[in-house]
């Protein structure tokens, strides 16, 4: 009876599978035709070439409510299988695709197999970004977009980003050591994974709050791990109003150039030293009170370094 449970389950893993591989073949063949031109001029005004879109198997998903859901049926998919995918939800007691009118972006595990997806809207619609849920075949907490592709580079570090974007970029700019956790802070399981291909993480997360905090429990996960980890940070920049905003590692390879970011790159700090900076910043270090402060903080963060 244990046997024929593991086979079921076996069988009901291979089956999601096939869907999702069937799935992302559907969208890129959508981004290919007419009806996807839409998405085709979002990825020419992000100056996404044609080669990166192919090779990240990149897709469109159309502006309709059952256009994947019609093309799965009709290869003998159910639609219970569909929700179980993450491939559909239900509306008022019927069933439309989750992903309409985005681009898509097929979520490969490092065998291979295509075990979610991600989609972005081409306007200012919300929520921007969009992924699977949990099932059966994905756990975001064990997954790294980008990793089937990085695990072969010959660089000797692998770059974290936030998005799927940043990714796609800097692959296309020669960097194609890079990998984003998908709408998740970083996990032990990634870095369980990511050991299998590195020694050395560079965290480039935004230059916001929210990039900084994400930063920080990056850190806080791999201090005293088996990792070497330096901090890339990418600096403000200055709108035409004067107005200093933060950019990603996509703006950044786009207004500055690859070299810019090698550079960036070749000079990232290491973790503790990024921490450090981090403290300072807040204080007003002029002042011996402050100086003092600063003392107590920075001591208790060096005090708990295994080194």
């Amino acid at each position: 009876p244990e046997e024929d449970g593991a086979r079921e389950a076996g069988c009901r893993r291979q089956r999601l599978l096939d869907l999702n591989r069937d799935a992302a073949r559907f969208y890129y063949q959508m981004l290919q035709q007419p009806e996807g031109r839409a998405v085709q001029e979002y990825l020419d005004r992000r100056k996404i070439r044609r080669a990166t879109a192919v090779n990240f198997g990149l897709g469109a998903s159309l502006d309709a409510w059952d256009a994947l859901i019609l093309a799965m049926t009709k290869k003998g998919y159910t639609k219970s299988e569909l929700l179980e995918a993450g491939l559909a939800a239900m509306w008022f007691g019927d069933h439309v695709d989750k992903f309409r009118n985005r681009l898509i972006f097929p979520v490969i595990d490092v065998r291979g197999d295509v075990v979610a997806f991600g989609g972005r809207v081409l306007d200012k619609s919300e929520p921007k970004y969009m992924n699977s849920q949990e099932t059966p075949v994905y756990s975001k907490r064990r997954v790294l977009y980008g990793l089937n592709l990085a695990k072969k580079s010959k660089r000797s570090n692998i770059i974290l980003c936030e998005g799927n974007i940043d990714v796609v970029t800097l692959h296309q700019a020669g960097f194609d050591n890079a990998v984003a956790s998908m709408g998740t802070a970083l996990t032990v399981e990634q870095t369980r994974l990511l050991s299998r291909f590195t020694k050395e993480l560079v965290l480039c997360y935004d230059n916001d709050n929210a990039g900084k905090i994400a930063t920080e429990r990056a850190l806080e996960i791999l201090n005293n791990s088996e990792f070497s980890v330096k901090v890339l940070q990418l600096p403000r920049r200055r709108t035409e109003d004067g107005e200093l905003v933060k950019q990603d590692a996509d703006d950044f390879i786009k207004l500055q150039g690859k070299d810019a970011f090698e550079a960036l790159l070749t000079g990232s700090e290491n973790g503790i030293e990024f921490r450090m900076a981090q403290v300072a910043g807040k204080y007003d270090l002029s002042s011996d009170e402050a100086r003092v402060a600063y003392c107590e903080e920075v001591s208790a963060l060096l005090a708990a370094l295994a080194n």
